[in-house]
């Protein structure tokens, strides 16, 4: 069973910054996929990043070009950079990982972008 602890939520007025870091509990070997997805209220769960062990990344339109993903294959962690955030970001981020037909996910931490 695999673990994720979130870190770094919180509150933050339109046009700032936080940044978001997830961690693995147990080492994982071979290629496997983590990213995050957000839920705001009364919405479904969407996906915000992800990265492969590879490096290769993808991104939600609504975040491209302000939000930036990496990941320390050696740690099994992953860190996502949100800059010019937005009011529409405000939602519980919940890290994901997935290898092969195994989906991990973390507990959620709250970002709320507000004024």
């Amino acid at each position: 069973q695999v673990h994720l602890v979130e870190a770094g939520g919180g509150l933050v007025q339109p046009g700032g910054s936080l940044r978001l870091s997830c961690a693995a509990s147990t080492i994982i070997y071979g290629t496997y996929i983590m990213g995050w997805y957000r839920q705001a209220p009364g919405k479904e769960r969407e996906r915000v990043s992800t990265i492969v062990t590879g490096g290769a990344t993808t991104y939600a339109d609504s975040v491209k070009g302000r939000f930036t993903i990496s990941r320390d294959n050696a740690k099994n962690t992953v860190d996502l950079q949100m800059n010019n955030l937005k009011p529409e970001a405000t939602a519980v981020y919940y890290c994901l990982l997935m290898k092969g037909p195994q989906t991990y996910w973390g507990q959620g931490t709250q970002v709320t972008v507000s004024s």
